[in-house]
């Protein structure tokens, strides 16, 4: 079963088949289910209920999802899946900018959607302590005394490799786009240097993935951003 018992559960979608069906696979996995068809009735959904997740289609009848993604990121750290039949990396990237966890594209398999759910759930209930090590794989990530281990033994990484990787641990199992991660770790002044990226991602990879060009910890979501695969 998913954690959070009881929960509500805002799914925006104006097909009513996969409202349904989603609807349903929710509520046996003991949510609490909410539904809105319109931009609209989202927007009135989202600011009438505390929300614990948001499932929302971005090709609503009456406006752009991509609102809805921001409205809900600006009150609430609830998990938010996007649902699509658009498939293009624009829009893929328009959505997780705006603070989407995940993309789904339509056609999808209930199992794999509710799978999804379960690992977002699972990372923004992880603990927050600062002094709480982080296992990811066979990597150890220990905040307290700013050490990374690999197999026990300590990787030695620069300040920016650390703060790389930090950003992608307080993330993990989130697709992040070239541009949270340049915001993130290098500032509003370099998100439009997207080289910096590809040589300090290379060069973690190197130290931490057991095989480099075939990365397993740190995956690539072609034209959009990276992955820290999660737990």
């Amino acid at each position: 079963m998913i954690e959070t018992l009881g929960a509500n559960a805002l799914v925006i979608e104006d097909d009513s088949n996969i409202r349904r069906s989603v609807r349903s696979a929710l509520e046996m996995n003991g949510w609490s289910v909410l539904e809105a068809e319109t931009l609209a009735s989202g927007m009135a959904a989202v600011a009438a209920h505390h929300l614990a997740l948001a499932v929302i289609d971005l090709g609503l009848p009456d406006g752009d999802g991509v609102a809805l993604v921001r409205s809900v990121r600006e009150r609430f750290q609830a998990p938010i899946i996007v649902l699509s039949a658009r498939a293009e990396e624009h829009h893929k990237v328009r959505a997780l900018d705006a603070g989407a966890d995940d993309y789904v594209e339509k056609p999808f398999r209930v199992a794999e959607f509710l799978a999804r759910v379960r690992a977002h759930i699972r990372r923004s209930g992880a603990t927050s302590s600062a002094e709480a090590v982080i296992t990811v794989g066979n990597v150890e990530f220990d905040p307290g005394a700013r050490l990374v281990r690999k197999n026990g033994s300590e990787v030695r990484l620069t300040r920016t490799q650390y703060k790389l990787f930090a950003f992608l641990v307080a993330n993990a199992g989130r697709v992040l786009t070239h541009r949270q991660l340049l915001l993130g770790v290098w500032g509003p002044a370099r998100v439009e240097h997207g080289h910096y990226l590809r040589v300090y991602m290379a060069s973690l990879r190197q130290k931490l993935e057991d095989d480099p060009a075939r990365p397993k910890l740190i995956t690539t979501e072609t034209g959009v951003g990276y992955r820290l695969v999660s737990g």
